[in-house]
């Protein structure tokens, strides 16, 4: 009796320190559900009682939030059309404001704008801006800011790399100081989500027509003190940021390309947070109890295009084939060690909107291949895929494996190991089969939009269909969602059994955080570190 007495008195004890660590996040959400299970409470439950608790937590303002990030460059500027690396995608959601964002649950969220609503075919779009924003030189934000900034993507002399986002936008006009009308030459239901573009940062008006990107000048939670492109950026709050969060008093954005270097600050404590855990030493992070490892299923993907007006890829039997000779459940566990979405052969991940479910999932079928084959002409058939280090970690080791895959259907697969240098310039668009990896876009239709319609100038597999093209015109206007769903459904089966991409996985977003930083119930799918404003959402627990 007295021994059971004593193990109910520390149950409970231990409940009790449990339930107060994950309410102030001094322990990682790991170590609360392998400390439940002292208490008897399965790692299900203990998983739900760790959220809820965690939900539970008050954010608490102070203290200066150290992170290393992976892909920063000396060369990198404050331009937003040139916006490419890490450190320029990731330091502008801490200084810069967008129209809209995308919350840590994936749905779409106010930032400048306070509102937006279309017209009835959704070719004219107004936002309602906010007057409670300010830049951190003092100056309010007002809708001449917004529009410059668009503008500036935009027109024939716009070296933006992300023009072809607004190609279909003929006019953006300012309505008084706080509302922005957006015109197009057909209906768009994504012009919302589409302003959540890392491109389409607001900066300053510089009076005439134009935009002050060069001073850094933002509207962000963040202001810059000091700026080392390709070494560290330091800032700290802007008291006059209009929405929640901000509550680090200061932030140090490290650049850390090398893995090693990265993992090597978060384990010592010179770094609270990293954005890129190395897949390879993952298990060895895992064992430190300070340390928590997030993985976030996400819309970025590995591809591997293949020209399809060029033989052998303009039969569609044969690219069928060369799909049907990938083991995907292999590649995920040896080269993505199980941090990843199975791919489909269409570019619509379940992190998007409007996922087509049921759609019967492409397994490996080396016999299948090869009756494609022999029903193409083309047994025995041989062709080599270009790749490089560069393009993602494990991405030539990848073309390797597939290359042993492929043999079982008697293809012959030559991996071509390119220069990681200037592969994104002399490499993808250039040669008839790669590996790329592709950043995670917010909708269907901007990655359609993107890559697979006929005039697409990233169409990566130069791939024609007709029918997908009209759907793909269609949805963007189709404001009923079950409607818009449906033709999603059609295109995204029009290019898994037409297309010319091969889609191995969907990449997770795998970061990690020390345990006094508290993260929220969601992470957002669209970047590491919470859709790139971790640093804005969370807070030290003490």
């Amino acid at each position: 009796m007295t021994k059971h007495t004593q193990s109910k008195t520390n149950n409970s004890s231990v409940t009790a320190t449990l339930d107060s660590a994950a309410r102030s996040g001094s322990m990682s959400r790991r170590a609360f559900i392998n400390n439940s299970a002292l208490v008897g409470i399965g790692a299900g439950a203990a998983g739900g009682l760790w959220t809820g608790k965690a939900r539970a937590a008050t954010p608490q303002k102070g203290g200066t939030f150290r992170f290393g990030i992976h892909d920063g460059n000396s060369s990198d500027n404050h331009d937003p059309g040139t916006y490419v690396s890490r450190q320029q995608i990731y330091l502008a959601h801490q200084y810069r404001s967008y129209l809209t964002m995308i919350n840590s649950d994936g749905t779409l969220g106010n930032d400048l704008a306070t509102g937006w609503e279309p017209n009835d075919d959704a070719s004219v779009w107004t936002f309602e801006i906010t007057p409670d924003a300010t830049f951190h030189s003092g100056k309010p934000v007002t809708s001449e800011d917004v529009v410059n900034s668009l503008n500036f993507h935009r027109g024939e002399k716009s070296t933006s790399a992300a023009k072809s986002l607004l190609s279909s936008v003929t006019d953006i006009r300012a309505d008084g100081d706080h509302a922005v009308v957006v015109e197009l030459d057909a209906g768009n239901a994504d012009v919302p989500w589409l302003m959540t573009d890392y491109h389409f940062a607001i900066c300053p008006s510089d009076g005439e027509g134009g935009i002050d990107w060069q001073s850094g000048d933002g509207s962000g939670p963040y202001k810059i003190d000091d700026a080392d492109w390709g070494v560290q950026f330091r800032l700290s709050r802007h008291d006059g940021w209009h929405l929640e969060g901000a509550y680090f008093d200061k932030l140090l954005m490290l650049v850390l390309n090398d893995p090693n270097a990265r993992q090597t600050a978060l384990v010592t404590g010179d770094v609270d947070a990293i954005s890129l855990v190395d897949l390879k030493t993952k298990a060895l992070l895992e064992r430190d109890p300070s340390i928590e490892i997030l993985s976030v299923p996400s819309a970025a993907a590995i591809t591997m295009p293949m020209f399809c007006d060029t033989a052998p890829f303009n039969d569609v039997n044969v690219r069928n084939a060369l799909k049907l000779a990938m083991d995907r459940d292999e590649i995920i566990a040896k080269i993505a060690f199980g941090e990843a979405t199975k791919g489909n052969d269409f570019h619509h991940s379940p992190a998007m909107p409007y996922f087509p479910e049921g759609i019967e999932q492409r397994e490996y079928d080396p016999d299948q291949a090869k009756s494609l084959l022999k029903k193409a002409g083309a047994e025995g058939v041989e062709v080599s895929i270009s790749t490089a280090d560069s393009v993602f970690s494990g991405a030539v080791d990848m073309c390797v494996l597939y290359s042993e895959q492929a043999s079982k259907a008697g293809i012959k697969v030559n991996v071509v190991r390119e220069p990681n240098d200037g592969y994104y310039s002399d490499v993808w668009l250039k040669k008839p089969f790669t590996a790329v990896s592709w950043g995670a876009r917010p909708t269907p239709d901007v990655m359609y939009s993107l890559a697979y319609a006929s005039d697409a100038a990233w169409n990566e597999s130069h791939w024609q269909n007709e029918d997908f093209n009209k759907l793909l015109v269609q949805a963007k206007a189709e404001l009923d969602d079950s409607l818009r769903g449906e033709m999603y459904r059609e295109m995204a089966l029009l290019a898994r059994d037409d297309g010319g991409t091969i889609i191995p996985f969907f990449n997770n977003f795998v970061y990690a955080v020390r345990n006094n930083v508290s993260v929220g119930e969601n992470l957002a799918p669209s970047w590491e570190l919470d859709g790139a404003r971790g640093p804005s959402r969370w807070w030290f627990t003490g």
